[in-house]
């Protein structure tokens, strides 16, 4: 099982936190809120994906197999003993040990081994998974049980329309009842070791409430910036460390949302416009080909790949736009018209189609500064009259910029800018190692930070030694210290504060 467990590792090295979510289908799901699992792996037990998108979904039984088709396929991972083949998703065969009456110990104390099998008692199989997790990550996991209400009167999630499973009302009444037990049980195998597992529901063993999740898991405060608005945006740049990989864009997208990105950014350019043909015949190494064209055209996403993003980011709650670069690409992206688009420092020099942009293009535009001076700044501000917001992003273009180029007095500029000109908004996109430029960015003025990132190191791709790796937990960290540089920062009105009270007292 090397190669599953390769995967297991490469699925939860997407995500930055230690909770894990085991789906059953009850209907206490339903209670739930939709954002409390987008930062964790989920391990769905047979369809119920259905009800909650999830990384990793366990079945054995073949009537399954109907249901996953009819939900479009969502998981990332199948694991299952069945002759599946999914139009999306990778599937991990595993042995289906059926339980009989003299079986259930031997169940128990597989538990507690390394093998890997299915079990008629579904959970065991994911909590032996979850167990994997916790061995990858080398820390403990915490688990929570979420749809396990274990009484089959009170049927499925809303979500399930269908039931699609062939069980009669009294199998599935004995099924039920006899996880149940199994259930108790293996919390107290579970005892002291590196899961733990939470039951959510309202039976006598359960740790808390549907109710109590969505307040743990709920959205995160908003912190007001320096100018008493909205918390800045934070943007994490995928450029084309995608590589052109469906599933490793899947990945990218995933762990930027988990580590709490507004927006997740991309590139589209025009190879065989954007670049002189001795550009692209030059000798360029990388898994795709031997010149820099093969490595070039392998990084393009197409107008599937588009969409998928824009289906997979709405489903996340996270928002994306791309840098177009070239006029064809530009004409690509109102196909697709995702309401902002990026000019980047790359083609400041490129002021023919800056302009054309400029004359056809209503929506948002988000400008970096790289590259140019005083007299950019003018000409932009001219020709830019059409953008109900234009974002200006003060960036040096050296990868990596030395601290001493990072000018985060530039935002500030911007900043008195906006005072005047409410349409602009301050920015940073951080090409700098680490979170210091970007904290005092924020204290600045700014309403918009980008930050590259990637998905493990790779020596050929573009901008990888600035990038911030997403298999780590260093974009997390980065956001964590914008948000907390944005709370030290507060409001620009002078005003008493409640920690202030303790010590001072007015006299009558």
């Amino acid at each position: 099982m090397d190669g599953f467990s390769s995967q297991i590792e490469n699925i939860a090295s997407t995500y930055v936190t230690d909770t894990i979510f085991i789906l059953g289908k009850g209907p206490s799901i339903d209670q739930i809120r939709p954002e409390t699992f987008a930062g964790s792996l989920v391990i769905g037990l047979n369809d119920a994906e259905r009800i909650v998108p999830a990384d990793i979904s366990i079945f054995h039984a073949d009537w399954v197999q109907a249901a996953l088709a009819e939900s479009g396929f969502q998981s990332q991972l199948y694991v299952t003993s069945t002759n599946f083949h999914p139009l999306r998703g990778r599937v991990a065969r595993a042995p289906y040990v059926p339980m009989s009456q003299d079986s259930s110990d031997l169940m128990m104390q597989r538990f507690l081994t390394d093998e890997f099998v299915i079990e008629d008692v579904l959970f065991l199989s994911a909590l032996k998974i979850a167990r994997m997790v916790a061995r990858i990550r080398k820390r403990p996991q915490a688990v929570y049980m979420v749809g396990f209400d274990f009484s089959s009167g009170q049927g499925y999630s809303h979500a399930i329309d269908r039931d699609f499973a062939l069980d009669d009302a009294e199998e599935k009444s004995a099924r039920i009842s006899l996880q149940e037990y199994f259930f108790v049980n293996t919390l107290y195998f579970l005892k002291n070791s590196d899961l733990n597992v939470i039951h959510v529901g309202d039976r006598p063993f359960s740790v808390m409430s549907p109710v109590e999740l969505n307040a743990q898991f709920g959205p995160p405060a908003h912190h007001h910036a320096v100018d008493g608005g909205s918390r800045a945006a934070i943007v994490a740049e995928l450029t084309t460390n995608h590589f052109g990989d469906r599933t490793r864009l899947e990945r990218m997208i995933r762990a930027a949302r988990a580590a709490g990105a507004d927006y997740v950014k991309l590139q589209k350019r025009d190879v065989e416009s954007f670049y002189s043909k001795e550009q692209l015949d030059s000798a360029y190494v990388s898994p795709f080909g031997p010149t820099f064209r093969d490595y070039r055209n392998a990084l393009e996403l197409s107008l599937e790949d588009f969409g998928f993003v824009d289906d997979l980011c709405k489903s996340l709650g996270i928002k994306w736009f791309a840098s177009v670069l070239d006029e064809p690409s530009f004409r690509f992206m109102l196909e697709i018209d995702p309401g902002i688009v990026k000019l980047p420092s790359t083609i400041s020099e490129h002021t023919d189609y800056l302009a054309y942009v400029a004359r056809n293009y209503r929506g948002e535009v988000v400008l970096s500064t790289g590259m140019t001076g005083q007299e950019y700044e003018r000409w932009v501000l001219d020709t830019f009259v059409h953008s109900p917001k234009l974002h200006l992003l003060q960036c040096n273009s050296a990868y990596p910029t030395p601290h001493r180029d990072c000018h985060v007095a530039v935002v500030r500029h911007y900043h008195e800018l906006s005072r005047t000109e409410p349409r602009i908004v301050p920015g940073y996109s951080s090409h700098d190692h680490g979170w210091l430029a970007s904290a005092l960015a924020v204290a600045a003025g700014a309403q918009m930070l980008e930050k590259h990132v990637k998905l493990g190191n790779t020596e050929w791709a573009h901008f990888d030694a600035v990038a911030v790796d997403l298999t780590t937990p260093a974009f997390k960290e980065y956001v964590d210290r914008v948000r907390e540089a944005e709370m030290i920062v507060g409001r620009e009105e002078k005003q008493v504060t409640e920690s202030e009270h303790h010590k001072y007292f007015r006299r009558a």
